[in-house]
């Protein structure tokens, strides 16, 4: 069992982690997932060919913590390298993907979660092909996968949660340490997760940031 997915509300999720100081501090500050990019046009990915020993040893360190494998329309040899890592407690699908092809990698590992991009009702209900127990609830910003800053309507995401008690919803989209403790409280989901509103730079954590964020999160 882990905390982030078997809790609820779950201590936040955040995601864009670049380095193995800015993960520890996120640790320190009450975290209970992160998420590591493997996009490459995002400012805040990193190399799936790279070492990625030091993400094992976060989860050696830290063996409740979720580590999450954050991917956009992945091909099978990133698949491949990321299930070999052996160190990834889930894999986010953050493009295009489809029910079918999420299920089928997904089970590759022990959890997967789908991002959805939410516009409207229909974004909504499209959401229900997808049979895993995480949905993650981000923007609808043309040209991006995540990470735009941009919020989603927190209405939509509430009526979501109500029709769905089923379902463990993750609240994305434009949260930062000022709106993040009202959202959770129109929301009520599972859990939040965010890159860009706690950073001082794209891919560079502000330990501050981090720290208000999660504590209101909790406090919402």
């Amino acid at each position: 069992m882990l905390p982030f997915f078997d809790h609820t509300p779950a201590a936040p999720k955040i995601c864009g982690i670049t380095s193995h100081e800015d993960a520890l501090r996120t640790i320190d500050s009450g975290a209970g997932a992160l998420g590591f990019n493997f996009y490459p046009p995002s400012p805040r990915a990193i190399s799936s060919e790279g070492d990625m020993r030091w993400i094992s040893k976060l989860k050696t360190d830290y063996p409740d913590i979720a580590m999450v494998a954050v991917v956009v329309n992945p091909d099978e040899e990133l698949l491949k390298r990321l299930e070999q890592a052996e160190c990834f407690d889930a894999i986010q699908f953050h493009g295009d993907e489809s029910p079918e092809f999420c299920a089928a990698a997904g089970h590759r590992f022990p959890r997967w979660i789908k991002a959805l991009r939410i516009r409207s009702q229909s974004d909504l209900v499209a959401a229900t092909a997808f049979k895993t127990s995480f949905l993650l609830l981000d923007a609808a910003v043309p040209g991006t996968y995540g990470g735009s800053g941009h919020m989603i309507d927190w209405d939509l995401g509430s009526e979501f949660v109500s029709a769905h008690p089923e379902t463990h919803v993750i609240l994305a989209g434009g949260l930062n340490p000022s709106n993040v403790a009202e959202a959770v409280r129109s929301v009520r989901p599972h859990a939040v997760d965010v890159a860009s509103g706690v950073e001082s730079a794209p891919g560079q954590k502000d330990p501050e940031k981090v720290s208000s964020f999660i504590a209101n999160a909790m406090n919402g």
